[in-house]
């Protein structure tokens, strides 16, 4: 790949097995094969992907993402680091049993550490983090950044009842802001958002990411979050960038009419998206990139290789088609591929 030595993955994946988890999960849990007779997390819909790959002729292997890929992966495409996000446990915000959510909280993050990021510098780790206890969740937060070396936590964009911009996620957020560490709301579950009346996985995904996404961050800025929480970071992940200038527009229109309904936001909602502490998660094909960079601001983009969710050969020819980009200028390529990585994700600069 040329004249991007050093790109910055912001977010790749583990494809955790329940068989890999086992080990880690503390107890009563701990290496109780009996658990394997149901799947740990849930499903993301009812929908099986590869076999919908495999009956349109379009299946492929997809990765394992073990250890050795990753570092060959990270070697050949001259990736300076990539931060690491679940697979099955994007579904985690939908377990309903307390004590199973922090119990598999807690063993995945023991298997990302001893797996992935203890082993290989390169690899940065966020956290689950039970949000069915707040209390739990606060405590593995400061024991996944504090001694893991995670630099961030993942917030299910889709499951758990109260949408983030209820105040019982506030003692979160306040722990975050003081650990600097990242949160991500993280699309894939399509459960309760309207699509469940859909019967093609086209209709399905088209809808899912953005309108999860959308649901999470309209809560959270009416919910005056970024107003009561002014250095949190918060990015948006695994849902391009096109809903953002759509999303701008409706709140702040709304705001303009209705801000006695939303009291606790203090400014108009798009004064929060040009603080820089929102960051938001593009294709590398996104028209609406430019965009973004005139609308709000050209260092709050991030992108990802999605490795090995996508195919490696796939990376390597959207950045090189990236690259060539005309509508783009070179300093937010530079800062979407390099910097703005480094600002999402300030402990893993440490």
């Amino acid at each position: 790949m040329t004249n991007v030595k050093g790109f910055i993955d912001a977010d790749g994946h583990v494809v955790e097995s329940d068989s890999e988890l086992l080990e880690f999960l503390p107890k009563p849990f701990q290496k109780r094969e009996d658990l394997l007779s149901f799947p740990f997390f849930p499903t993301l819909d009812g929908f099986h992907r590869q076999a919908r790959r495999v009956a349109d002729g379009q299946g492929r292997y997809i990765a394992k993402g073990s250890l050795k890929q990753w570092q060959e992966f990270l070697d050949d495409d001259q990736i300076a680091w990539s931060v690491l996000y679940p697979t099955a446990g994007l579904t985690f915000g939908l377990i309903r049993d307390t004590d199973w959510a922090c119990a598999i909280a807690k063993g995945y993050n023991n298997y990302l550490y001893e797996t992935f990021t203890k082993p290989e510098k390169r690899l940065k780790g966020m956290a689950l983090i039970p949000l069915q206890s707040i209390p739990d969740a606060i405590e593995e937060l400061r024991r996944a950044v504090t001694k893991l070396g995670f630099v961030g936590a993942v917030l299910p964009a889709v499951g758990l009842r109260q949408p983030f911009g209820d105040p019982k996620y506030f003692p979160v957020y306040e722990a975050a802001q003081e650990l600097d560490a990242l949160l991500a709301v993280h699309a894939a579950p399509t459960q309760g958002i309207g699509v469940d009346g859909f019967d093609k996985l086209i209709e399905v995904r088209t809808l899912s990411h953005g309108f999860g996404q959308m649901i999470q961050m309209t809560s959270m800025i009416y919910g005056g979050v970024f107003d009561r929480f002014p250095k949190l970071k918060i990015a948006y992940a695994e849902a391009g960038c096109g809903w953002v200038p759509y999303l701008m527009e409706r709140m702040d229109m709304e705001y303009e009419h209705r801000s006695a309904q939303a009291p606790e936001c203090k400014v108009l909602p798009s004064e929060h998206l040009k603080t820089g502490r929102i960051f938001i998660h593009c294709e590398l094909e996104d028209r609406s990139i430019a965009q973004i960079a005139a609308l709000l601001r050209d260092d709050i983009l991030f992108c990802a290789t999605d490795f090995p969710h996508e195919p490696r050969a796939e990376f390597r020819e959207n950045i090189e088609k990236f690259m060539a980009r005309e509508d783009v200028a070179a300093e937010t390529k530079r800062k979407l591929m390099f910097e703005n990585p480094k600002r999402m994700y300030p402990r893993a600069l440490q």
